[in-house]
């Protein structure tokens, strides 16, 4: 393709309700119509680190595409209200329709773009434009309840707190009658989260600010999965979309889940066989739009960076592939392994092959912190038994990595447990040192019989690898809400003393546990900030001011079958 191209800055694109839209596009400086190459993006077209990252839009135009770069409603050059997903799905519609109806252009469009930008795609792929072909959704959610703002039933404070309040930044500039202590609220929330993590959760400084964040509220007020999150939800739209997609995701990313589960979903439910066959799915070992090789305490060497892999490259294989219309002969899935350090290709999400594998918890009745009994064991054991300890809300267990996206060096990805493992309310249950090697690659899940004093609480797992110099890293966790437990669309609370089955979603990694390893689960009833506290009490969620320590007894041996269950690869199995 030719090297020379022109750049068309603030071009206005009109919407349906008489709105305008504004946009940079990037083309050919020639007169031949091309394929269009769309990313719309509430963060500012005009930051290439944002807007650029995945692919350049140079390099894409060079290629011979034209690449439309626009800031959604709302936002920096274009015009109208900001609401977080609302409207993206007719924004998206008309913004497809008018990059086909362009003399530049052949008609045939393509969306990428990460997080956020990943959620413009899918809920335009839901409008279902006609001149929509494809997709490259990156590190972006399937369900904007479970994943994005709550999770097990649990606010994920963390997250929504910072990223609500950084993206009210540019709407204060919009605001013409703010009050005077507006930009102190949401500066002074930004840069010192720890101080504003205060009850109740309504009361967070910004969000009292009107037309500020008020999406912040509103997402308290639906704590449950009701008709006001179904009518985004990705995931129950697949019948109705006909795009092919490549999804890229990361193992220490907040929306791994959704990323998997929107592959899955498309190759088992899009609309048309086309669609089913044309999905592919890469996952590296990365945070949340950090493609990097070092990630938390780990460094999984060059092969994780980028450009190892060429994820520019991949965009625009994908893209000729899909708009040229020729067979795509690469592999349905692509994984970095981690503790292996290598990428390996695969047939399907989750691999068929995986061995749900439990490993029981067990304890002489005190596996509270490392220094405790607990352990994990191959078989079930017959003497029942139960470890206690006392959950206090004021004194919650700090959050060190994990799939996070929030303020603080230790936040996310993998980090050192130990710090968290020397607490009395974090309970350890470890396995002997491995005489072989294991490969845990798919979702985990924890089942728990646990029973609180409460009418409701909260409890956490976490699957950690333990090398044997005694240094443990997280591979993933999860929470449940206890009123959450039999359905995220119906709280039921607890009976206090009652012994209740829990299942804990861990979310899902690839991980080779190398001989003398171990296996350890952390169980307690906090992960905070990344989560909000439980109070308790069976109150109103996001209303409370006030809390209960609660006394927790989690059950195992016997009837009760407390354990981690494991995707394990069997050696010498391959796809």
């Amino acid at each position: 393709m030719g090297e020379s191209i022109k750049i068309d800055c603030n071009v206005e694109i009109p919407m349906r309700d008489g709105v305008t839209l504004r946009a940079d596009v990037y083309r050919p400086d020639d007169a031949k119509p091309h394929s269009v190459l769309l990313a719309r993006l509430p963060y500012n077209k005009d930051l290439s680190p944002i807007s650029l990252s995945l692919l350049s839009p140079i390099r894409a135009a060079r290629r011979g595409y034209v690449v439309v770069v626009q800031d959604t409603r709302g936002r920096f050059k274009s015009d109208g209200q900001f609401s977080l997903f609302v409207g993206e799905a007719e924004d998206g519609f008309d913004t497809v329709a008018w990059c086909a109806a362009q003399p530049w252009s052949d008609g045939k469009v393509g969306m990428y773009g990460a997080s956020y930008f990943g959620a413009t795609q899918w809920l335009t792929a839901m409008a279902a434009p006609p001149a929509l072909q494809t997709i490259i959704p990156t590190i972006t959610a399937s369900d904007y309840y479970e994943g994005w703002t709550y999770q097990g039933g649990a606010f994920q404070q963390g997250f929504i707190q910072f990223w609500t309040a950084g993206m009210a930044t540019e709407t204060l500039t919009r605001l013409d009658d703010a009050p005077a202590d507006a930009r102190r609220k949401l500066y002074g929330a930004i840069f010192d989260m720890g101080k504003t993590a205060k009850f109740p959760l309504v009361d967070f400084p910004p969000a009292s600010v009107p037309g500020l964040m008020d999406h912040y509220r509103t997402w308290l007020q639906h704590p449950s999965r009701d008709a006001f999150w179904e009518n985004v939800r990705i995931e129950s739209k697949y019948e109705q979309m006909e795009v092919a997609a490549l999804h890229i995701g990361g193992w220490y990313d907040i929306f791994l889940e959704g990323t998997l589960r929107n592959f899955a979903g498309m190759r088992t439910r899009g609309k048309s066989a086309r669609a089913r066959q044309r999905q592919r799915l890469v996952v590296g070992p990365w945070l949340h739009g950090l493609f990097n090789r070092i990630v938390g305490a780990v460094d999984f060497g060059p092969g994780a960076l980028p450009d190892a892999i060429d994820l520019g490259g991949l965009h625009l294989q994908w893209f000729d592939s899909c708009f040229g219309d020729t067979a795509d002969t690469g592999a349905p899935v692509r994984l970095f392994v981690m503790g292996a350090n290598i990428w390996r290709d695969e047939n399907e999400w989750p691999l068929a092959r995986a061995v749900a594998t439990p490993f029981y918890l067990n304890s002489a009745g005190r596996a509270n912190s490392r220094r405790g009994n607990g352990c994990l064991v191959a078989q079930p054991v017959a003497q029942e038994a139960s470890d206690v300890f006392l959950y206090d809300p004021e004194q919650p267990v700090p959050t060190y990595g994990g799939c996070t996206l929030m303020p603080g060096a230790q936040s996310a990805g993998p980090q050192e447990q130990r710090e968290v493992e020397d607490r009395e309310d974090v309970l350890v249950y470890t396995s002997e040192p491995l005489s072989e090697p294991l490969e845990v690659t798919g979702p985990v899940e924890a089942l728990v019989y646990a029973a609180t004093d409460g009418r409701d609480t909260d409890f956490t797992a976490k699957l950690v690898a333990v090398a044997p110099d005694g240094r443990a890293l997280n591979l993933c966790d999860g929470i449940v809400r206890a009123r959450y437990r039999n359905s995220l669309s119906n709280a039921e609370l607890l009976e206090p003393g009652r012994v209740y089955e829990y299942r804990i979603f861990l979310g899902s990694t690839s991980y080779v546990f190398a001989p003398g390893f171990r296996l350890r689960l952390q169980v307690s009833s906090s992960n905070f900030p990344r989560f909000d506290r439980n109070l308790n009490t069976g109150g109103e969620l996001g209303m409370e001011s006030a809390g209960r320590v609660a006394v927790q007894r989690v059950m195992h041996g016997g009837a009760y079958t407390s354990c981690v269950i494991l995707p394990v690869i069997p050696q010498g199995v391959t796809r």
